[in-house]
C-alpha cells in the first residue's frame, strides 16, 4: 500500500434504540464508534477506521483485506455501508509534524531566491504539493 492510496471497508450502522447509530468494522473488532444521525456517523466512522489504521500500521501490523460484501449478514435496524478512507488526506490531517531536510541548489539560485525574501520552506511544500496534486495523489 502507498500513501496515496484509497482504502475501502464494510462498516455495519445498527440503529441505536435512543436514536442515532453505532457502528461496527468486521475487519477491526477493535475499531467502534457511534453518532447522532446517519452525518455524524458517518464522519465518526471515517475517523474511527483512520485511527485503527493508522495504528495498525504503527505496530507494523498489516492490514486485513475487506471483508466482501456477500459474506456479511445484518439483520433489521443494521445497514451494511462502505467506509472510503484516504490516508494521504489523513495524514495532511493528523499528521503535520514538520521534519528537516537537507538540499542542496546551485548558489546563483540561492542568492536570487534570498534576495526576492522567498521562503525556501513554504515554496517547497508548495511545490511538493503541486507535484502530488498532478500525479493524482
Amino acid at each position: 500500500m502507498t500513501s496515496n492510496d484509497r482504502l475501502f471497508y464494510p462498516a455495519v450502522f445498527h440503529s441505536a434504540e435512543e436514536g442515532g447509530f453505532w457502528i461496527t468494522f468486521p475487519d477491526f473488532p477493535e475499531c467502534m464508534t457511534q453518532g447522532d444521525d446517519m452525518a455524524e456517523a458517518y464522519r465518526m466512522a471515517e475517523d474511527a477506521l483512520g485511527l485503527a489504521i493508522e495504528d495498525r500500521l504503527s505496530e507494523r501490523a498489516e492490514l486485513p483485506e475487506p471483508t466482501p460484501f456477500s459474506s456479511l449478514d445484518v439483520r433489521g435496524g443494521e445497514y451494511l455501508i462502505v467506509i472510503s478512507f484516504d490516508m494521504q488526506l489523513y495524514n495532511r490531517l493528523h499528521n503535520s509534524k514538520a521534519v528537516k531536510k537537507t538540499l542542496s541548489i546551485p548558489e546563483w539560485l540561492n542568492e536570487e531566491s534570498m534576495a526576492m525574501g522567498i521562503n525556501f520552506s513554504q515554496t517547497l511544500q508548495e511545490a511538493l504539493l503541486n507535484k502530488l496534486s498532478a500525479r493524482g495523489g
